[in-house]
């Protein structure tokens, strides 16, 4: 089974396909951007696809929503990746010697106390793994990484500063995405929906809670997308939590559907910790 993964090598996303399928026989497939692995999947490319779709910290990844309103896939599973960031650097530099540290601006921004501290100027990069790769190309002693120690062995690199991070408790979530459905429903799975209003109406968000909400379902994450067909008109991912029943999740969608909502199935799947 090949899977397709968000690059370049080194990457949370690389990280996270390969440890979620550690029991699997897989090939995994590098590609440049988040669309270019949901259109992968969708033309039949490739058999599945692991995007990231929600970081703890930096909020919903909206060219994962946005790529899933593009394409036809049916989301079968979903794992929650810690993401602990390390000042990597090459052999033989010393913490007190560095001048310049390199990242993707979220990495930096997640890492602000520890570089002011440090007096450095930061730099930034396309990734993490790519920032972590010019790094070990470019020989420098006087410079680090901010990065994953998914990373550090990937490029060979030595963790000079560990867990620099302002914030103990950030992850991201990742979604594994397949283009034939999986039609198993489990109670106890959580379940996502996506919600298109086909009128504009005065309180349309406060209907889709109170639907949830009468049926006793509890809601993991709610996401607004704009339909691109007229400003201030949206459609809504629902995410629906474990111990959701199938006979509540379906009252839920023929009275939604009674209400004037287009309702789309995005999947039911089991969540994965590493």
């Amino acid at each position: 089974m090949n899977v397709a993964y968000l690059g370049p090598k080194g990457t949370f996303s690389e990280e996270a396909a390969i440890r979620y399928f550690n029991e699997d026989n897989i090939e995994p497939i590098m590609f440049s951007t988040i669309f270019d692995v949901l259109e992968a999947v969708d033309e039949g490319k490739v058999d599945k696809g692991i995007v990231p779709i929600e970081n703890a910290i930096e909020g919903t990844i909206t060219m994962t929503t946005d790529g899933l309103l593009q394409h036809q896939l049916w989301i079968d599973g979903e794992v929650v990746l810690p993401v602990k960031l390390h000042l990597l650097t090459n052999h033989g530099a010393k913490l007190e010697e560095i001048q310049e540290v390199w990242s993707i601006p979220p990495a930096l921004a997640q890492c602000r106390i520890f570089t002011k501290k440090l007096g450095a100027v930061t730099k930034q990069h396309s990734s993490t793994a790519g920032a972590a790769e010019a790094l070990r190309n470019s020989g420098r002693l006087d410079a680090g990484a901010v990065a994953s120690e998914w990373a550090a062995k990937t490029f060979g690199l030595d963790i000079c500063a560990g867990d620099i991070h302002d914030n103990d408790c950030n992850s991201t979530r990742f979604v594994i995405v397949t283009k034939k459905p999986n039609q198993e429903f489990h109670d106890g799975d959580k379940s996502m929906l996506l919600i298109t209003p086909t009128e504009d109406r005065p309180g349309l968000l406060a209907i889709i809670l109170n639907v949830f909400s009468s049926l006793g379902i509890n809601l993991t994450w709610i996401e607004s997308r704009p339909t691109k067909k007229k400003m201030g008109t949206y459609r809504f991912f629902i995410e629906t939590a474990k111990g959701t029943s199938r006979a509540n999740l379906e009252k839920a969608i023929t009275i939604l559907e009674t209400y004037g909502y287009d309702i789309r199935l995005l999947g039911s799947y089991k969540t994965k910790q590493l």
